[in-house]
């Protein structure tokens, strides 16, 4: 089915639908908008997703301990940025931090986890610690915004993309007749969806990618819009145990985060595809599918043992359907049908007849 560009009014009936359903759930209080809970170490809310518990296991540092002393330093030394960030209004990212003295901190990753560290003890979100991250998603689409410096941002529909911008708390005055909202896992099938004009063809609507794992401000720009508009959120990644961890993360969120999940999380997110029964019911060729190694397997079985999967028994039959196959495949294993499958019939009729779970 091919769709000329700006779907018709009846091409968004069942997306409308869908729409007001969730946003019944918001006005009932249901499973699917709740907006609070307590930080968590592995506890699950379907409300808010991963979440630390209130009575978790913590670790101490003290500054008189020689194991932990250099440690305390240095989160006194981060501490006493912040507070010098804070005061003069500014912001710095976690790389600048690093390198202000990298001989001292000797990776990035040290940087990073006494930040997140710092975080969850002060119970803020890390960018009320004048702590910003670099962006590295991309956004295009129906979407205005204006940036704290004033700068005003109107999201091309056609082959380009802007960046997500690095503080999504200093934007505002943001305007969207989106009808949905699309994450696509990998960034060359988020370019050649702008290619195809996609987003003109669908139109209106917002597409966005992280370029594999989100970055904190992708996750935090999805979860303004859909708390901002009530769009619904689908997800498009790959068939395979890595591109279903990537959806769980902005459905559900990651432990390394989880005191941050409710500002961080969209529970209303839906799995648009690639479906492993998709696989045999579009009869794609098996020599367009690959093999599950044994790390997928491990992934796969480590996906199906956590809570979240419990109160999702459709997304638990799409990875049994995986894990018994022992196959997985890429989003391109749709152009073996032929070469715009995904933009002119795939997306479309999925969009069209609610083909989401």
């Amino acid at each position: 089915m091919a769709v000329a560009p700006g779907a018709e009014a009846a091409f968004f009936e069942v997306l409308d639908r869908h729409r007001a359903s969730l946003v019944a759930a918001l006005r009932r209080g249901g499973a699917e908008a709740g907006t609070q809970g307590t930080r968590l170490a592995s506890r699950f809310e379907d409300s808010v997703g991963l979440q630390m518990v209130a009575h978790c296991t913590t670790r101490k540092i003290k500054s008189d301990s020689p194991k932990s002393v250099k440690n305390f330093a240095l989160i006194l030394k981060i501490l006493s940025m912040i507070y010098k960030l804070v005061q003069s209004n500014t912001y710095a990212t976690k790389r600048d931090i690093y390198y202000t003295d990298s001989q001292l901190f000797g990776n990035q990753t040290v940087v990073d986890n006494i930040i997140n560290d710092i975080s969850c003890m002060l119970r803020v979100p890390r960018r009320s610690l004048h702590i910003l991250s670099t962006s590295k998603g991309l956004i295009a689409g129906n979407l205005r915004y204006i940036e704290e410096d004033g700068t005003k941002v109107h999201c091309p529909c056609g082959a380009t993309a802007v960046a997500v911008p690095s503080n999504i708390q200093g934007i505002r005055n943001i305007i969207t007749d989106a009808k949905f909202l699309l994450i696509v896992e990998k960034d060359a099938t988020f370019q050649r969806l702008l290619d195809d004009d996609f987003c003109n063809k669908m139109s209106p609507c917002i597409l966005v990618t992280g370029k594999g794992v989100p970055d904190l401000n992708t996750r935090l720009l999805v979860k303004k819009l859909w708390d901002s508009f009530h769009i619904p959120v689908f997800t498009l990644v790959d068939a395979d145990p890595h591109g279903i961890e990537i959806m769980c993360i902005y459905k559900y969120g990651s432990m390394s985060m989880s005191f941050e999940a409710h500002n961080l999380t969209v529970p209303a997110m839906r799995w648009l595809g690639l479906l492993p029964s998709d696989i045999k019911r579009l009869n794609i060729p098996r020599d367009s599918l690959i093999p599950l190694t044994k790390q997928d397997q491990v992934k796969l079985d480590s996906i199906l043992k956590r809570p979240y999967v419990t109160c999702q028994p459709v997304w638990r039959r799409e990875m049994e359907i995986m894990a018994n196959s022992k196959m997985k495949a890429e989003i391109q294993a749709l152009t073996s049908l032929s070469s715009d499958y995904l933009s002119r019939v795939y997306l479309p009729n999925k969009l069209k007849f609610g083909g989401w779970i």
